[in-house]
């Protein structure tokens, strides 16, 4: 069965916003892009994958994407997550592609070889009907999902995602397959997540220098400003 990997990505300008009590703007936008391209990196070099999908309407973003490698889905105009996916996978289905495997772009501990893990769950001779599902670590999120065929369940990102396509297997009387992945469950939206990233450490990519870099910083600019 021939996989497609798909990422939804938006303009850096005004990301993740949740991080404000410890990065300004333009460290939150510097991150993202990091991130991204960790993420997009590691994805390419996965071996079972066919094809690598960034769908976007930003300019800057399928610049990134184009520059290292990947195809790209282009939407007229910016959209929220679900919406992305729904139109990128619509794409995919009508191109031919039997499976999709969606993941975000702000997974920095993501490597090739989570990616490859995922994917060698389809069994040898797979054929669709097939979806398996990676949580976030509190499992209120939803981290990838590996789907045969790529519009096989509804989706709906956002809080408590999980949940939700883990009712939509049950409503397709599909397996309730699921597997933990260390990497793939930590995306980063909150202080907590960010702090938790530098606990554990990355081995690959540019994102977590720069993150450590940032948060040392802020540190300092918060000590400066309390000794005031």
């Amino acid at each position: 069965m021939k996989v497609a990997a798909l990422i939804p990505v938006k303009g850096f300008r005004n990301a993740k916003q949740r991080l404000s009590p410890l990065l300004d703007a333009r460290d939150r936008e510097a991150l993202a892009e990091a991130m991204f391209r960790d993420v997009l990196r590691q994805t390419l070099l996965a071996r079972r994958l066919n094809a690598t999908f960034v769908v976007t309407g930003n300019d800057a973003v399928a610049a990134i994407a184009e520059g290292l490698g990947a195809e790209v889905i282009r939407e007229a105009s910016e959209r929220g997550e679900t919406d992305a996916v729904d139109f990128a996978r619509r794409r995919l289905k009508a191109a031919g592609w039997e499976a999709v495997l969606i993941i975000p772009g702000d997974m920095p501990l993501l490597c090739a070889r989570d990616i490859d893990e995922i994917v060698s769950q389809l069994p040898d001779g797979a054929t669709a009907p097939f979806a398996l599902l990676v949580p976030s670590h509190d499992r209120m999120g939803t981290n990838a999902l590996l789907l045969a065929p790529a519009d096989i369940i509804k989706l709906r990102f956002g809080y408590d995602s999980f949940t939700y396509h883990m009712s939509q297997l049950s409503a397709q009387k599909l397996p309730l397959r699921f597997i933990e992945n260390e990497h793939i469950a930590l995306d980063i939206d909150e202080p907590k997540d960010l702090q938790r990233f530098l606990a554990i450490g990355s081995e690959t990519g540019e994102a977590f220098g720069l993150a450590g870099q940032m948060i040392n910083v802020a540190l300092e600019k918060s000590r400066r400003s309390g000794g005031a």
